[in-house]
């Protein structure tokens, strides 16, 4: 059987895989992708792109794409708990709360002023199709669906992969220096030993993906919808619009709810109980596909296991609650990518690759731990807010909300108290410092012996920092009559940046001598009044002199930085680039 060589192996064709392979052809990474399914997702799972992915999608070339079928914060931001969809009684269809989320209302002004470019909301079975096209188009013949991984042996310096055509059942050995896992956990990390560790099938959720019209009773405007049923607990449930068109007329929808003793592969019983739960006994619905999950807070003991590389769900899953799982993934092959890059073309020592887990396994971990305490806080919020609650018998249920909604001095202080409970909430929807705050305290990266700025509790306040490992700080620049982020600096090929001030004495000349003597592309920009760069918001963002230089690496976190001049910055500037790509420059 002939083989197959390729520098990276990903397996698994998902939104994490799939961007993978769009980040890999971008840095001119030689690879193939097999993915066991005939095609893309065919449920809507993730549904919010956070900021930091947005402007991952922007350095790579997908952000147009995905803005174009994306609904943007004003279409999207705000949550909203609300007694009923529809009905005539007192307690139906009234609002109990509603706040800013994800970017949306006041929060578009803060998101707008810390990032290039806004998060959306795309389901993710609109958004791997995007994926899977750009991915093709870049690596023609390298994405093979209906393909799936029989078995793999790590030979020391390679991994040998046989790999089944589904369609034909013909097998292939595929031979790959490195393997990216990004199945979701199902096959290579078990098989390589890796244990998932935390907490799992805490509770199990049903979700319905239908089509129906529900324009005459739909508010527009939220990303989540929470119904809190005043009269049947069981009736309660979350929807959510699942476009293609977004606002009232939204076509399709995803419902989490309580299935009941219905059959859930019998999907007249399921349509009639989204029926009985919407409180639309005679609205015509199509139910396309009923899923059944289990809420769980667990991550990969390891994210590197030899030659296999941990990713996405393989590595940590967590509750849905703040957006945090397929953005995590996606954000965790950005590191990974232009690591690969550099040690796959011999610019980096095999030891770079360490820094992947040292870096994201912290954050993977702060974002299942944050996931797990949403998840929880939520119905405790919920109950606690309206007076709900185990002490509580179903036939109170009703005058709980009768308080709450009337118009006396009892029902205004009712109102108040529950709008601070609530307003805890701004932990799972308001959290940009989770979005785009997390940074490295070890890797690939070279300290300053600075500490970290101060995180807010609730992780709604992101404070900009050019602190080693942390993202670079957005800022509008100008430069030859164009408008760009400091973002831009570092390009989409595997590049570096050094950001210098308008006193610079010796970085650029030294960026010069380290590029060619690592063969890795800096762009030098220098940022000041009378500079070939000039913004008006960089000086208030450095945290360094006009003679001081920063340092970023490919995925636009910061490497290093010079609070001031040094006496032999070529010196500097060469033991730090070393040290950023694993102690050494040779081949593996």
């Amino acid at each position: 059987m002939d083989v197959t060589e390729v520098p990276v192996l990903i397996v698994g064709g998902g939104g994490c895989g799939l961007s993978a392979s769009v980040f890999l052809s971008d840095l001119g990474v030689g690879h193939l992708l097999v993915e066991r399914h005939a095609d893309t997702s065919i449920l809507p799972k993730a549904h919010y792109l956070n900021q930091r992915t947005m402007e991952i999608f922007r350095q790579h070339g997908l952000y147009e794409a995905v803005v174009e079928r994306a609904a943007v914060p004003e279409q999207y931001g705000r949550v909203r708990w609300q007694t009923t969809l529809t009905g005539q009684g007192p307690l139906d269809r009234r609002v109990i709360h509603e706040m800013d989320a994800f970017g949306g209302g006041a929060m578009t002004a803060v998101y707008a002023a810390d990032g290039p470019v806004l998060p959306v909301k795309l389901p993710q079975l609109r958004l791997e199709p995007i994926l899977r096209r750009q991915a093709e188009e870049r690596n023609p013949g390298g994405v093979l669906f209906s393909h799936e991984l029989v078995s793999f042996t790590d030979e020391g310096d390679k991994v040998v992969a046989e790999i089944r055509d589904l369609d034909s059942g013909a097998l292939r050995r595929v031979a790959a220096r490195y393997v990216i896992a990004a199945d979701g956990g199902r096959t290579l990390g078990p098989q390589v030993g890796v244990r998932m560790q935390g907490v799992d099938k805490m509770v199990d959720v049903t979700t319905a993906y239908f089509s129906a019209d529900l324009s005459p009773w739909w508010h527009e405007g939220t990303i989540i919808t929470w119904f809190v049923n005043p009269y049947q607990p069981l009736l309660s449930s979350t929807l959510l619009e699942m476009g293609p068109t977004w606002g009232a007329h939204c076509e399709e929808w995803g419902l989490h709810f309580t299935l009941g003793d219905a059959d859930r592969t019998d999907m007249d019983a399921v349509a009639a109980r989204i029926r009985q739960v919407l409180g639309l006994p005679e609205v015509e619905l199509s139910v396309h596909k009923v899923s059944h999950w289990s809420v769980e807070g667990v991550l990969a003991d390891r994210y590197r296991a030899g030659r296999v590389l941990i990713v996405g769900d393989a590595a940590h899953r967590q509750p849905p609650t703040t957006g945090l799982g397929l953005n995590g993934g996606i954000q965790d092959v950005h590191n990974l990518a232009w690591k690969l890059a550099a040690v796959t073309a011999g610019r980096a020592d095999d030891a770079l690759l360490d820094s992947y887990a040292k870096e994201r396994r912290p954050v993977g971990g702060r974002n299942v731990d944050w996931g797990l305490a949403a998840w929880f806080h939520h119905r405790l919020m919920t109950e606690a807010a309206l007076g709900l609650g185990a002490h509580i018998p179903p036939q109170r249920r009703p005058q709980a909300f009768t308080t709450y909604f009337q118009d006396s001095e009892v029902g205004e202080v009712t109102r108040a108290r529950a709008a601070e409970i609530f307003d805890t909430h701004r932990a799972e929807c308001q959290a940009h410092d989770l979005e785009i705050g997390f940074a490295y305290d070890d890797g690939a990266l070279v300290g300053d012996g600075s500490s970290r700025p101060p995180r807010s509790a609730m992780g709604e306040v992101y404070r900009p920092t050019t602190r080693p490992g942390h993202r670079l700080p957005h800022a509008w620049l100008h430069h030859d009559g164009k408008r760009l982020s400091t973002h831009d600096l570092v390009g989409h090929r595997g590049g570096f940046a050094l950001l210098t001030g308008p006193g610079d004495r010796g970085w650029a000349q030294a960026a010069e001598q380290v590029a060619e003597k690592f063969a890795v592309p800096i762009t030098v920009a220098r940022i000041g009044e009378r500079a070939p760069y000039t913004s008006t918001d960089w000086p208030d963002l450095r945290e360094v002199t006009d003679q001081g230089a920063i340092l970023v690496r490919p995925d636009n976190h910061v490497a290093w930085r010079s609070a001031g001049a040094a006496d032999n910055p070529a010196s500097v500037l060469a033991t730090v680039m070393s040290t950023v790509l694993g102690q050494g420059t040779g081949q593996e």
